[in-house]
């Protein structure tokens, strides 16, 4: 029982990604705004598909993100460590079917006027906190992606270029169907513990989230990154 109590303790505190700021914060405040967002999608059976130095690039102002998504060689495919079901989750929100080995999607990003934060707390015990807030919290129905991405960077692990590979995923869903409270009307808030998947290098990761209307389109869109307090 007390262990029990413990781990939900603690999955309560990294629920909360200021709780061990003390030594880094870690959000979107001050970082810039991408104008476009870049999808690269790999299937898992395609091992050169990683280390092509034809993959494309984003351009200026521009977020590429990397989806390794299951293959036909299930866990025999040779990127299947990294291959995630939410990348087919994602290719079905975007319209797309399953590459036989890599393909990519632009979507452009609208310029909304309200105020999309990301953030995450520092990892423990295999689990990092996260959280997406959108003020105000009127309007919608909107969709939100949250990713944990790790950003490997180019000439390391095999790849020639700088990816963000996601590496997990939360997608709230704030219909707007049901009346908000004073709270909600002021702000869309969703914070959780997200699991690092074996193999992830904890020091590499940040979150990247957008917020689609209900036509899908990207109206904001906000990147962390980890800035050391003084």
């Amino acid at each position: 029982m007390l262990k029990t109590l413990t781990l939900t303790a603690a999955l309560a505190a990294l629920a909360s990604p200021w709780a061990a700021q003390a030594q880094s914060s870690c959000s979107s405040d001050g970082q810039p705004r991408p104008v476009q967002l870049m999808e690269r999608f790999i299937n898992a059976d395609c091992a050169s598909c990683w280390s092509d130095p034809a993959t494309p690039q984003p351009a200026r102002g521009a977020l590429a993100l990397d989806w390794i998504v299951p293959g036909s060689r299930a866990d025999d495919a040779p990127l299947s460590a990294a291959a995630r079901r939410d990348g087919l989750d994602r290719l079905a929100a975007l319209g797309r079917a399953v590459p036989l080995e890599a393909d990519s999607a632009l979507t452009p990003v609208r310029r909304g006027q309200r105020r999309l934060r990301v953030a995450h707390g520092l990892p423990f015990n295999d689990y990092v906190g996260t959280a997406i807030e959108l003020k105000p919290g009127t309007g919608g129905p909107w969709k939100a992606w949250l990713a944990l991405v790790e950003t490997v960077p180019a000439g390391t692990e095999g790849t020639p270029v700088e990816r963000n590979l996601v590496r997990n995923t939360l997608q709230p869903a704030w219909d707007g169907d049901a009346p908000l409270s004073k709270a909600q009307q002021k702000k869309l808030y969703e914070a959780r513990p997200m699991l690092i998947p074996e193999g992830t290098r904890a020091d590499r990761l940040r979150v990247v989230g957008w917020v689609e209307d209900a036509k899908g389109r990207i109206q904001f869109i906000a990147q962390s990154a980890c800035v050391q307090k003084p």
